[in-house]
């Protein structure tokens, strides 16, 4: 009888060996971008049943994107420097008689040509631009992602780079990852942006995870646990502290929210953690009835600009 339990102890301490190796390798892969860009990504609800049992043995693969779209006015291309070294690509759009700037950052596995059109409508209101690539992404050095994390650090190097351009006020807009960034880095380099929009952040990186769990038909726990405590161990950081709800009791300028209704990657009790955790009292919230974890310039513009002109003229 010891014999046998002996032997059930190895084989359970070799299964659990096992399944945290690979939960390591699947948070290195989603983390880890390749050079490959002919690859297309795809998203898991776009998956077949062979491409998701796929994912699930040996990993998702992303390739790095690609800086595609180019603006179709005067610019100037930025190279800002990291402090491990990683040169960021930047696009400087000034207006005549701005009124101030905005800084636009991308989410997961996006660039900064994603969000010309937004860029395009602050110049109509009458700001300089500053669209910039995340390291790992687009036309930046790297190809390693933290969701947010490290990323913050870009935001500060962006925000020191228009301050050196200009006197004027700052704003910042930030999608999905790009907007868990901004709320880090705000708090963590003592940023003072006049305004702030924020467009589909997670409310935790553990929820972040748990989305591409459901999203390849998955369950949530042990995995997204276990994805996690390794995305953030391999990437030098403790993962379930990497949290925009907390960072978001930080945030006392005015804020402009935005969620989509259709949104299957962060679900309205996140939004509804996130909002309700910011601490200025001038925030307001809009839900975007039909549109899902995208672009709402892009897919409802006309309501997207209004309200963005109105939240910009306060």
């Amino acid at each position: 009888m010891r014999r046998f339990f002996k032997k059930a102890l190895y084989a359970l301490l070799f299964l659990v060996l096992l399944f945290n190796c690979i939960t390591a390798f699947h948070a290195y892969k989603f983390t880890h971008f390749s050079e490959n860009n002919r690859h297309r990504n795809k998203r898991p609800e776009e998956m077949n049943i062979g491409e998701k049992l796929n994912i699930i043995f040996f990993g998702v693969r992303l390739s790095k994107s690609i800086t595609s779209a180019r603006p179709n006015i005067p610019y100037d291309t930025v190279q800002l420097l990291t402090a491990n070294g990683l040169h960021l690509e930047g696009w400087w759009m000034p207006v005549t008689q701005a009124k101030g700037t905005v800084i636009l950052f991308h989410g997961y596995g996006g660039n900064k040509g994603s969000h010309l059109p937004e860029a395009y409508w602050f110049r109509q209101l009458g700001y300089n631009t500053f669209l910039i690539d995340f390291r790992g992404h687009g036309n930046s050095d790297g190809t390693a992602c933290s969701i947010g994390y490290k990323e913050a650090e870009d935001v500060k190097l962006a925000w020191d780079y228009v301050r050196s351009r200009s006197n004027q006020p700052v704003s910042l807009w930030g999608m999905s990852m790009g907007a868990a960034a901004i709320m880090k880095a705000v708090p963590e380099y003592h940023l003072t942006p006049q305004k702030i929009i924020l467009e589909s952040p997670f409310a935790t990186l553990l929820d972040a995870v748990k989305s591409r769990m459901r999203a390849v038909h998955l369950p949530a726990t042990p995995l997204s646990h276990m994805l996690t405590f390794w995305g953030g161990l391999e990437l030098g950081f403790w993962g379930f502290g990497h949290n925009p709800e907390d960072y978001a009791r930080h945030i006392q300028v005015p804020v402009l929210y935005c969620w989509g209704q259709q949104d299957i990657r962060v679900t309205p009790d996140e939004t509804r953690r996130v909002f309700g955790q910011l601490a200025t009292q001038q925030k307001q919230l809009h839900i975007f009835k039909d549109a899902g974890h995208q672009s709402f310039c892009q897919k409802d513009g006309t309501v997207w600009k209004q309200l963005v002109k109105d939240f910009m003229a306060q």
